[in-house]
């Protein structure tokens, strides 16, 4: 043991690792319930349990390593990325969870909001706002809902050569659009897109996946900044729409 490593912090909730134990404080303990209840639903691989003591969980770390970071090129194998996503269609094929998820109205409220927000404090040229809100319209469509993680960045998904060993940070899970998680795996990471497809399999819909990178990009740049965090990933990804 090396100390206490600090993963993630911010007014919401915190990460810490103690040697091979995470613990997770989250000040919304109906949100920590939520995430301990996707851990027990998912058909995939998830980190075991320790113990829980509101407001903290005590996960046990997963073997390998993240499939990488947003800010960053992905070493990981192709193989291992193919493996990603066939996880993600073994989530998706799942029995939906008792409890529902954003709805499609829900979503352009509060995409609405973010673009007004983005425009009126000069963090997003407008012509950018505007170009991403009509790729986005691509997303913002009727789905038919499937168990989703919500929240399936590459930093979440865990991989041990060409394996996927587990999957965390449930806390986001319900029932949403299937193109929605792939689309989150794959942000800031277009290049392996197509190496996500090959395990998913059938009825991808890539304009989809294309508008929700949109989507996530605009709604998460205020929030990332209110609370710290550098944009640059989402920032890039709203710069590259075409």
């Amino acid at each position: 043991m090396n100390g206490i490593e600090v993963i993630v912090a911010h007014r919401e909730r915190a990460t810490l690792r103690v040697g091979d134990v995470f613990l997770k404080i989250d000040a919304d303990q109906e949100r920590a319930e939520a995430e301990v209840a996707a851990m027990a639903w998912a058909p995939v691989p998830t980190p075991e349990i320790l113990w829980r003591k509101p407001p903290v969980l005590a996960l046990a770390a997963l073997p390998g390593k993240a499939l990488g970071r947003l800010s960053e090129p992905s070493t990981a194998s192709s193989a291992a990325w193919v493996a990603a996503g066939a996880a993600v269609r073994k989530l998706h094929g799942a029995p939906l969870p008792p409890w529902g998820g954003r709805s499609l109205d829900d979503v352009v409220r509060e995409l609405d909001a973010e673009c007004a927000w983005l425009v009126a404090n000069g963090v997003v040229g407008a012509d950018v706002v505007a170009r991403n809100r009509r790729v986005a319209e691509a997303a913002l469509r009727p789905w038919t809902p499937v168990f989703v993680h919500g929240d399936l960045q590459l930093s979440h998904v865990f991989v041990e050569g060409d394996e996927v060993t587990g999957v965390i940070d449930w806390s986001e899970a319900g029932q949403g659009d299937a193109m929605f998680d792939l689309a989150i795996l794959t942000l800031n990471h277009e290049d392996r897109l197509a190496d996500v497809i090959a395990g998913y399999g059938v009825d991808v819909d890539v304009d989809a996946i294309r508008g929700w990178w949109s989507v996530r990009s605009l709604q998460a740049v205020h929030w990332l900044i209110e609370h710290g965090f550098d944009p640059a990933p989402e920032l890039a990804v709203l710069h590259s729409r075409k």
